[in-house]
């Protein structure tokens, strides 16, 4: 077993930074530290909580720039991307704040003979695990909720992204956050475990593989554990009869490419009806090849390099059997002689079941197009995967389009004549092994809370 965490750079492969894996007597004395904080920052009122979240959100935007730099450097997103990520981060602060003190305050109900309260008291130590695509990100919208509930907050991140993981610690303490509150644990899978065992621990929350959430949902449910899970997914954009074929086109590029096409709710499979099927191949395909790949840091780059080789080169392997079982390559498909784990802008067309770019996530920038007889059938496409996080519809009839996707779409979110990644007020999570639970919104203040009645009289 690696005795350390290593960072390198994606697009140079040069190393940047080694950090050593803590004891397991010092990553429970990071675990004792924020029980500790948690004890007081408890007893703290919603009002005075609410000040340090937004404390922290004008901390993230005079840190931004430094921040967005390290992410790049670690994982080779676009700095543009990085950029808008801290934006997001604030700005999950700032909707936190404002809303947070009303939707945790304590609520009055009527019962006979007597008066009924009921609370929403924090539970204890919440342990994050989160993966490396969204280094302030995926941290930060589970931990300020967290946080403004009362509770105190550990994160054992990917290794590719250490370093952010330690930026954001400090910068919510430059913001006020009381020290130990928010534990950073540089620790292996191994002593993971020992963390979910430990008592202190009242709930988990992991973002990654479906793989890994039956994992630390099994070792948590065997301890009666509290969880929220973010999994894998494989997108459906569907493009109707009626659809806009332009917008769809210019949308799907975007969503298929955003954050170098390493992200969970990216558009991934794109099923087009007959009537517009090789129009928007053709179209799609033809964006594809203007992509053009480069330093993240440049402003005119669209595509940066995959956070790792091996990632890069499992991608790669989907796209080559997809391939031998039948996809047709449109765009794309060979790896670049190049330094830094770049793949291209890939574009299989006729994609079709028992192919992995069918049943499974490409996670990176390849596409799948594949073709529905008919809007009903595309939305029938759509729910036969096993995923169900994200998805989209392009139609000029937006109010038919808003009914299919509640009737219909067996996901969690779903985006209408458009393509993004989350907004702090809507409810962020999904169905199937996508996994269960909710970030953001009220509904994600309230996951990691215990809500308690109360009766007098």
């Amino acid at each position: 077993m690696s005795k350390s965490l290593k960072t390198i750079n994606p697009f140079t492969e040069e190393d940047l930074k080694t950090y050593p894996h803590m004891s397991d007597a010092e990553a429970m004395a990071v675990v004792a530290a924020s029980h500790t904080a948690f004890l007081d920052w408890r007893l703290k009122s919603l009002e005075e909580r609410a000040e340090v979240i937004a404390a922290i959100g004008a901390e993230m935007r005079k840190s931004k720039e430094d921040f967005a730099q390290l992410m790049t450097d670690e994982v080779g997103k676009l700095l543009k991307d990085s950029r808008s990520e801290v934006d997001l981060c604030a700005a999950i602060c700032d909707y936190t704040a404002k809303i947070g003190p009303d939707a945790l305050a304590d609520e009055e109900r009527e019962i006979e003979g007597g008066k009924g309260y009921v609370t929403h008291s924090p539970i204890g130590v919440v342990y994050g695990i989160q993966p490396w695509n969204f280094p302030a990100y995926q941290a930060v919208r589970y931990s300020i909720a967290s946080l403004m509930a009362g509770n105190g907050v550990l994160l054992k991140h990917a290794e590719a992204c250490t370093g952010s993981g330690l930026f954001l610690r400090d910068l919510y303490e430059r913001a006020g956050l009381p020290k130990g509150l928010f534990g950073v644990l540089l620790i292996s899978h191994d002593q993971s475990d020992k963390i979910i065992e430990d008592e202190r621990i009242r709930g988990v929350t992991l973002t990654g593989s479906d793989r890994a959430g039956r994992a630390v949902g099994a070792k948590a449910a065997e301890l009666v554990k509290k969880t929220v899970l973010e999994l894998g997914s494989n997108d459906a954009y569907l493009v109707l009869d009626d659809a806009d074929l332009d917008l769809a086109v210019k949308t799907c590029v975007q969503g298929r490419i955003y954050n170098n096409g390493q992200t969970c709710v990216n558009a991934k499979r794109f099923i087009v009806t007959e009537k517009n099927y090789d129009s928007f191949v053709e179209a799609y395909a033809e964006a594809f090849r203007s992509i053009k790949l480069g330093d993240p840091k440049a402003d005119d780059t669209q595509l940066g390099p995959m956070v790792t080789k091996k990632q890069r080169d499992e991608l790669h392997q989907q796209v080559k059997e997809s391939i031998e079982k039948g996809a047709r390559l449109v765009v794309g498909g060979d790896v670049p002689e190049r330094k830094g784990w770049f793949y291209p802008a890939t574009v299989l067309a006729d994609v079709a079941p028992g192919q992995p770019a069918y049943e499974d996530e490409l996670f990176g920038p390849a596409a799948a197009v594949i073709r529905a007889k008919d809007d009903m059938d595309a939305l029938r496409i759509a729910n036969s995967s096993r995923y169900g996080l994200g998805g989209g519809i392009f139609s000029r009839d937006v109010e038919r389009a808003r009914k299919l996707a509640a009737d219909y779409f067996d996901t969690g979110m779903v985006f209408i004549n458009t393509f993004y990644v989350a907004y702090p007020s809507m409810p962020f999570g999904g169905v199937k092994t996508s996994g269960y639970g909710r970030e953001h919104g009220p509904e994600g203040l309230k996951e990691f809370v215990n809500v308690k009645s109360i009766r007098i009289g």
